[in-house]
């Protein structure tokens, strides 16, 4: 069995404390039940975001055993909103630049993953990611009731198809309501 470890990392606006509450609840879930560890921080502006990354690539000892970076964040497309300041995908890309060999960059679904193709070929080219997963339309809830599922198979299926396939297989609804995508 392959052991998943999440970093997760959640831009909130100063206004609101509820939102974390619930990410940092689903998180918690996720050790007690499926024995994922995780580590969990915010950010409330591009600055922290940043800085957050920083010390998540150069200052973190546990970098290394993380297999999924797991952001809360807000946009579409190929944009971030961080605080009314959009971060394209080539922009964190280059953030990223080779250091995130066999990691999958994945987004809650307050982010809608509608990239193209190449663009996703060129954020795994750049960082070396072995793949970007998240949802593509939009839901009243937060995609945790999937993420966990998702997460979970992470630790016993390492291929990108036979994942994809197994989720869709298992929670084949729950995929086509939130538009679940993988680019490897």
């Amino acid at each position: 069995m392959y052991k998943s470890y999440v970093f997760c990392l959640e831009v909130l606006s100063e206004k609101s404390t509820n939102q974390s509450t619930n990410l940092l609840l689903f998180l918690e879930q996720l050790a007690q039940h499926f024995n994922i560890d995780n580590v969990y921080q915010t950010c409330e502006d591009i600055e922290g975001f940043e800085n957050s990354l920083q010390i998540l690539l150069y200052e973190d000892r546990h970098f290394k055993d993380y297999n999924i970076l797991y952001f809360n964040v807000k946009g579409s497309e190929n944009q971030i909103d961080i605080d009314n300041y959009f971060y394209s995908f080539e922009e964190i890309a280059e953030l990223f630049e080779g250091k995130l060999s066999n990691k999958i960059i994945h987004f809650t679904n307050t982010f809608l993953l509608n990239i193209t193709p190449e663009e996703a070929q060129y954020f795994i080219d750049v960082t070396g990611a072995k793949g970007i997963s998240g949802y593509s339309k939009k839901a009243p809830v937060l995609s945790t009731v999937l993420d966990g599922f998702y997460f979970n198979l992470c630790q016993t299926i390492t291929d990108p198809i036979e994942l994809v396939e197994t989720l869709y297989d298992e929670k084949y609804a729950l995929c086509k309501t939130l538009g679940f995508t993988f680019y490897y």
